[in-house]
């Protein structure tokens, strides 16, 4: 599909980091965007894009040239008991469960289904780069990215393009994982996270944004990719980065102690997002030829810090 073929393009939580960004910049681009809302009229969006409740499906999607389905609680928003775990679950699976249904009423179904995932779909390792060809992990996180990304492989029988980006730690200014992990660093409080060993692997807000509308409009997407920036770092070196940006010093706390208060703090999702992690690499993108504005950690961290 050529850029003057993309003209109609669905949004599934278009109003979070990262759905926010996206929405704006396809309608600054001339695309036409629905965006998917349980409150269509609280809405505030730029023009070129509107906002519809999802009682309207199927007839929104009917001949779109794709859907962007970003729609799901924030994993790290509350500590998980096991009524938070079901909603970050149930909110991912039902909303594409309802496309999926709505995509199957369809006379002319989207040409193309971009559903998010997440890199929790791994299992931790060393050092060694993780790319697309890795198994699945075991625990939580393995789970619902494995159900989200089955759900969202049904369309394919529609002959419906789908694209799965398994998204990593989304680098933003004004909200998600950056703020949090700079602000005890810039009050002289920064340390590293356990061993500090563990993968972190990021991306950032205005690379995702590209790679989405790359895989809703380049029919060689096809798959699974992983959203992610080149260069996957440990959290000791990411945690010294900001500390070089902000220039501010590290305390030498022992690993044993920031893991214990962790896990105090956030248990079970302290152990799966903080303390173990893996080296993801997007080899897939970079194979299509995608190309990154920050491709190096330093290198985003000066444009957002």
């Amino acid at each position: 599909m050529g850029d003057s073929d993309f003209k109609r393009v669905v949004v599934a939580g278009g109003t979070g980091l990262v759905g926010r960004p996206l929405v704006r910049v396809l309608a600054e681009r001339g695309v036409q965007v629905t965006v998917l809302s349980r409150n269509p009229g609280s809405l505030r969006l730029p023009a070129g894009a509107t906002a519809h409740g999802w009682e309207q499906l199927p007839s929104l999607l009917e001949g779109a040239d794709a859907v962007i389905n970003l729609a799901g609680e924030g994993i790290a928003d509350h500590r998980w008991t096991l009524a938070r775990k079901a909603l970050i679950r149930d909110s991912r699976i039902r909303t594409t469960s309802s496309l999926v249904a709505a995509m199957r009423a369809c006379a002319h179904p989207p040409a193309a289904l971009v559903n998010a995932s997440a890199i929790g779909y791994y299992r931790p390792k060393d050092e060694a780069p993780v790319d697309e060809g890795a198994p699945p992990g075991a625990g939580f996180l393995a789970e619902v990215c494995r159900a989200w990304e089955a759900e969202a492989m049904t369309v394919a029988g529609l002959g419906v393009r789908v694209a799965l980006v398994r998204i990593g730690v989304v680098l933003a200014r004004e909200g998600g994982a950056l703020p949090k992990m700079a602000l005890p660093v810039r009050w002289f409080a920064g340390c590293k996270l356990g061993s500090g060993t563990q993968g972190l692997s990021w991306i950032h807000r205005d690379d995702l944004v590209e790679m989405l509308i790359e895989a809703a409009r380049n029919s060689a997407w096809n798959g699974a990719f992983n959203g992610t920036a080149p260069e996957p770092v440990s959290n000791e070196v990411f945690t010294r980065l900001i500390a070089r940006r902000l220039r501010r010093p590290l305390l030498p706390v022992p690993g044993f102690l920031t893991t214990l208060a962790a896990t105090l703090a956030l248990g079970e999702m302290a152990e799966a997002l903080l303390l173990q992690g893996a080296f993801v690499v997007p080899a897939r993108a970079e194979a299509l030829g995608f190309r990154f504005r920050f491709p190096t950690a330093q290198r985003a961290l000066e444009d957002l810090l």
